[in-house]
């Protein structure tokens, strides 16, 4: 991989969405973001913050959401989908939270995995939003880009190889902000379905691998 065609795109990025917030808000909150990384699975964004509207009004803070049985959250993430999963991972992990770390949220991947319903994606989320550390987070739209750009080879379309490739070459720093600023970017101009390259300001730096 061409370092300087990296480069290139990591700050085209950062002039195109320089301030590359989370899609997901969470207002600041790391529970709220472990609460809302988990509901994003297979649901977008969008929808999940109008749920989680309700949601929080209902259940503030972690500590109210570890004395809640699964049943009591189901009705108000039905609309996520995997509401009986998604309802019984959030309050095994609010009571994690609580009860193990006093409410504060561990800083590690080793420690962030031990939580129900969390992987490498929702644990490298919270690594870089919440303690700004080098983290990738390989989405379903981080990893269409990435091949998409040549970033990543068409073979590497499993979270963990995506991550493993984008960790090496995209500088530590940049790579939180560089994982939110290709979602927005993916959005805007580099849709799953119908893309204009002729008027994308990454046009000459993509390889336009078919995805």
């Amino acid at each position: 991989m061409d370092k300087k065609r990296v480069l290139a795109i990591v700050q085209t990025l950062k002039e195109l969405y320089p301030d590359a917030e989370c899609a997901l808000k969470y207002e600041g909150d790391p529970w709220r973001l472990l609460v809302m990384g988990r509901l994003s699975a297979q649901c977008t964004d969008a929808r999940v913050n109008i749920v989680c509207e309700k949601l929080f009004k209902a259940y503030p803070t972690a500590y109210d959401m570890a004395k809640a049985e699964a049943s009591d959250i189901e009705p108000y993430i039905f609309s996520c989908g995997l509401y009986k999963t998604k309802a019984r991972d959030l309050v095994g992990a609010s009571r994690l939270l609580v009860e193990k770390y006093d409410g504060v949220l561990p800083d590690t991947m080793e420690a962030l995995l031990t939580f129900p319903g969390v992987g490498r994606k929702i644990a490298n989320l919270l690594l870089g939003d919440i303690y700004h550390k080098p983290a990738i987070v390989a989405d379903t739209h981080c990893i269409r880009i990435s091949v998409r750009l040549g970033l990543v080879p068409p073979n590497a379309k499993t979270p963990e190889k995506v991550e493993r490739i984008l960790s090496g070459i995209i500088p530590p720093k940049e790579q939180s902000d560089f994982c939110h600023r290709i979602v927005w970017f993916g959005r805007e101009f580099c849709q799953a379905r119908g893309n204009n390259c002729e008027t994308c300001p990454m046009n000459a730096l993509c390889d336009k691998v078919e995805v």
